[in-house]
């Protein structure tokens, strides 16, 4: 069987280092016996050392060359082939009850991949794998960095995140122009938020629109120019200075300024 073509349009870099797919599969190492869905197999390489581990293993894969392969080196994948795009899944009908994602996930839609991660929350304790390390730092990134962003603030308000180790472009086929970052985001113990979800979201989005002005300036689209809370101190800070326990604040008083008065 001829081997598997790595395709430009769906971000496919084959991992060949035997060594690091183990570390990445170990970063589940805590969660044996609950189900697992990985994100991209194509060529397994992942796969078996998942299996290998004793894990509930699904996989979800779009490249129907990749599915063959699989199919064929992988009998015990038997019925748990997914083959469809992960972005469009329902992910509550394939798994009633809690389950972990992995994957080596393809450039083109890892943060896509993590947003929809956000979706599912209350069903994915951990959720790990290697992505692009420019992607990966942005996700693991704190309060006062550049990396800092729209990503970092909404998955750390939910999960811890981890920036686990960097790997070399040359372990791949074929190698990809950067460093990839292996990272593990592991659920914390937050229920809710204490405001509300849906305009946390917009409000971390609309800051960091304008991300090198200050939030009295960015936040002029939401809470307009007149605001009388522009006095409070936390909006001479720019977005990139604020901590999620900040950004849930700042959704409060946000909220309570876009509440007609009675």
């Amino acid at each position: 069987m001829r081997p598997v073509r790595p395709k430009k349009a769906l971000g496919q870099h084959f991992l060949k280092d035997q060594q690091i797919a183990q570390r990445i599969a170990s970063t589940l190492s805590d969660y044996k016996g609950m189900p697992v869905l990985e994100v991209g197999p194509g060529t397994g390489v992942l796969t078996r050392f998942l299996l290998d581990a004793g894990h509930d293993l699904s996989v979800v894969e779009l490249d129907m060359e990749s599915i063959d392969y699989l199919e064929q080196h992988f009998p015990e994948l038997n019925g748990r082939i997914i083959a469809q795009d992960f972005l469009q899944l329902d992910l509550s009908t394939l798994f009633p009850s809690t389950f972990c994602i992995i994957g080596n996930y393809p450039y083109n839609i890892s943060s896509q991949i993590f947003f929809k991660v956000l979706d599912y929350k209350d069903k994915i304790p951990c959720c790990s794998g290697m992505l692009q390390r420019e992607v990966a730092e942005r996700l693991a990134s704190g309060p006062g960095k550049k990396t800092y962003g729209i990503l970092s603030v909404l998955l750390q308000a939910w999960y811890d995140v981890e920036y686990l180790f960097t790997v070399s472009e040359h372990v791949f086929d074929p190698p990809p122009k950067v460093k990839s970052g292996v990272i593990r985001a592991t659920r914390n113990t937050r229920d809710t938020l204490g405001c509300d979800e849906v305009l946390f979201k917009t409000v971390v989005k609309t800051s960091f629109n304008q991300r090198r002005k200050t939030l009295r300036n960015s936040m002029k689209p939401l809470l307009g120019k007149d605001c009388p809370d522009y006095s409070l101190p936390v909006f001479d800070k720019r977005p990139e200075q604020l901590s999620v326990e900040q950004f849930i604040e700042l959704t409060r008083i946000t909220e309570r300024n876009l509440k007609p008065s009675t």
